[in-house]
């Protein structure tokens, strides 16, 4: 069993924890509908305890990179799962069941879309590979090890840095997270070659993961050990590894440059997030566009964002006129336009603007959460409510649309709707006991309505089901 302490941690009560039969086919690992399970549980605890990056354009960009290199993979069940931290650390990592993990911090060290889509890769190869149930079978034979402790374990490596979780944990766990999480040198060499593979079917430059492994080992120069991207200690870098990454892409054709302006856009984006405030933001922005920036147009676009945060709305329209001209269909410019419109106070301008947009592209996810706070801040709830209630069908496992839609719904009068979003935020954020109070309230205001209370029912008994899962692993 997993359980909470006070301080936010997962430690691991294996007192009477029985494992599962690890038996599938002839091997004995995991299923992966197991897999599955474990990796939904994960990820449920994980949102409750680490700061995760809100921002649909991002995730959504991540989201189509992982999915395109999946489908280049060994991957056999391709239902993944991600989750963006929020975090200036170098880090991603991959969980038994489709769940990837990206530090949005990444992105400031990978240059290029490229050499992102190496670290990517080599999840995804983690995965496919099913490294977690192998080296479970391993541990299994060299000595007793709790499934939960591997799990809890999992949950401190993904954080921020880990130093402070590390810190906190029994000496215990700590042992159990060394033995548990430093992949074997034979999974990390497989990881590499699969991980290539991967990268060069999607087209993408394999000479790319030499150069990213190279700079990440570079920059542990400044580090000592203990301070190292918590990256680096679960994947080690050495020269005679990145030398082999290095031979291994001499055996594919070169691939010429590509065109990763998406990739920059985001780079920017998150280097406005990650700013200690949007003035210095401002200022680095400027700096680049001085000199020679490997994109000026994403050095413009990351101006007109941090503009934007630190209130200087008519700057930063002028800033985007300088760009915008040249690509007046994409969608980072649309919304950064409205947002622009939202910061004037013109919140029916920025409706109107991102309404015809949508009659275009019906369903896109970031355009749909911007009409929709448009529209609360347009006074125009009750339409807002209607607009994220048809994408909830489309998007369900977004933590931020069911927060967002309970807040239209409380500003329409909807209390019962709003206590079922916050009932489905709850249950994505692995608060289930909160999540069962808020289908309680609900259920109490709707005792007349035969079909909402059925389906508020259905979902206690869900959330119920969950907990009795969770306790099983």
């Amino acid at each position: 069993m997993l359980t909470f302490c006070h301080n936010g941690l997962v430690v691991a009560n294996t007192e009477g924890l029985k494992l599962p039969n690890l038996g599938e086919s002839s091997t004995s690992l995991f299923s992966s509908e197991y897999e599955r399970q474990l990796g939904q549980a994960w990820l449920r605890m994980f949102r409750r305890q680490v700061p995760t990056v809100e921002d649909p354009v991002l995730f959504e960009y991540l989201e189509n990179l992982i999915f395109e290199l999946a489908s280049h993979s060994q991957l056999e069940d391709r239902r993944i799962d991600l989750v963006v931290v929020d975090s200036p650390t170098i880090n991603a990592f991959a969980v038994p069941g489709g769940v990837i993990g990206v530090h949005n911090g990444l992105l400031l060290s990978a240059e290029t879309e490229d050499e992102l889509a190496t670290v990517l890769a080599h999840e995804i190869a983690h995965l496919s590979q099913r490294h977690f149930s192998r080296g479970v079978e391993y541990q299994q034979k060299m000595q007793p090890l709790a499934l939960a402790a591997m799990l809890a374990s999992l949950v401190v490596m993904a954080t921020a840095g880990g130093e402070a979780g590390i810190a906190a944990m029994s000496a215990t766990q700590a042992a159990a997270q060394d033995s548990a999480l430093r992949y074997s040198r034979g999974n990390e060499q497989e990881a590499d070659r699969i991980g290539m593979q991967t990268l060069v079917g999607a087209g993408m430059d394999p000479n790319a993961a030499p150069a990213m492994f190279e700079r990440m080992l570079q920059s542990t120069r400044y580090y000592s050990t203990s301070q190292l991207p918590e990256f680096l200690r679960t994947h080690p870098l050495s020269e005679s590894r990145i030398a082999d990454t290095r031979n291994r892409a001499r055996n594919y054709s070169a691939v010429a440059p590509r065109d990763d302006l998406d990739y920059q856009l985001m780079r920017a984006r998150v280097m406005v997030a990650l700013a200690d405030t949007p003035e210095e933001s401002v200022a680095r922005f400027r700096g680049e566009l001085e000199g020679t920036p490997r994109s000026k147009e994403a050095a413009h676009y990351g101006l007109v964002l941090s503009l934007i945060a630190a209130g200087r709305a008519d700057e930063a329209s002028l800033e985007l006129d300088s760009i915008w001209s040249v690509s007046p269909d994409r969608l980072e410019y649309i919304l950064a336009d409205a947002e622009i419109d939202m910061a004037r106070n013109k919140h029916a301008q920025a409706v109107s603007k991102l309404s015809r947009e949508l009659e275009s592209k019906p369903g896109n996810h970031p355009l749909t959460m911007a009409y929709a706070t448009a529209l609360m801040k347009d006074s125009q709830s009750h339409i807002a409510e209607e607009v994220l209630r048809r994408q909830s069908k489309r998007t369900p496992n977004d933590p931020s649309l069911w927060y967002l839609l309970a807040e239209v719904q409380g500003l329409s009068g909807n209390i019962a709707g709003l206590h079922q979003s916050r009932a489905e935020y709850f249950i994505l954020n692995g608060a289930l006991d909160q999540a069962r109070k808020q289908l309680e309230y609900a259920l109490k205001l709707t005792r007349g309505d035969f079909v909402t209370s059925a389906i508020l029912s259905q979902r206690l008994r869900d959330v119920a089901e969950m907990q009795e899962k969770l306790e099983e692993l």
